[in-house]
């Protein structure tokens, strides 16, 4: 207790002797100051200035920023909102409608020879074709309800086929609800599958190049891609 009581006088000490010399500078410099006044005050001025201009200038970046951030947030809600409103008109179709739309997708974008299945056993290879550089795309749709997710059994059955039975290069996965369970996207991921949820599926019809769409591979929403398999 006693040591503590000695430390507590000692910083009190020190405190008191900085304060004092403290106003001994002050006092110091004040004086110069009136003494030098005709060569200090147009420096003072200059930092004065300075020192608004600066002020000025981050609150106008600030400002800035703030605009380019609520501009941003705004496109990006009237993508969101020009996405469903296209969406709308898919979710209108039935599933077999729904596969054929997809294929004319694939079409716009340049694939060939795209055949649509149009029925059951097919395997998971509802629409078949070959990308512009010559690859095979093989094409699984489930027309689903947009609050539903894409449950791992479904993804399972898909990788089981994609490659082995239609000797796919690229594997997608494309859906109408908004996003794969954590499981189907983590096997879609580790097994090379291109996982198109809700929101890529809608930008899709907004005009989305596929192309430009596979690597982005379940990520820009519904359920993130994670930053490993």
């Amino acid at each position: 207790m006693a040591a503590r009581r000695r430390r507590r006088r000692l910083k009190k000490q020190t405190r008191r002797k900085l304060q004092g010399w403290g106003a001994v500078a002050a006092l110091a410099a004040a004086v110069w100051g009136a003494a030098n006044w005709s060569t200090v005050w147009p420096v003072l001025v200059t930092v004065l200035a300075a020192a608004a201009l600066s002020g000025a200038g981050w609150a106008l970046l600030r400002a800035h920023r703030q605009a380019v951030s609520r501009d941003q947030a705004w496109r990006a809600q009237e993508e969101a909102q020009a996405r469903e409103l296209s969406m709308a008109q898919v979710d209108a179709l039935t599933w077999q409608e729904f596969e054929k739309y997809i294929a004319e997708l694939c079409r716009r974008d340049g694939c060939t020879k795209v055949v649509v299945s149009g029925k059951s056993g097919d395997l998971g290879a509802d629409v078949v074709g070959y990308l512009a550089d010559g690859r095979k795309l093989v094409i699984q749709c489930k027309k689903y309800a947009a609050h539903r997710s894409v449950p791992s059994q479904d993804m399972q059955k898909f990788v089981g086929t994609a490659r082995l039975e239609h000797s796919a290069d690229v594997a997608l996965f494309v859906t109408t609800c908004r996003a794969f369970t954590r499981d189907a996207l983590g096997l879609a991921l580790c097994q090379d599958i291109v996982a198109l949820h809700r929101d890529l599926l809608g930008s899709w019809v907004k005009g989305a190049h596929l192309e430009s769409l596979i690597p982005l591979n379940g990520s820009g929403g519904g359920t993130r891609r994670r930053s490993s398999a």
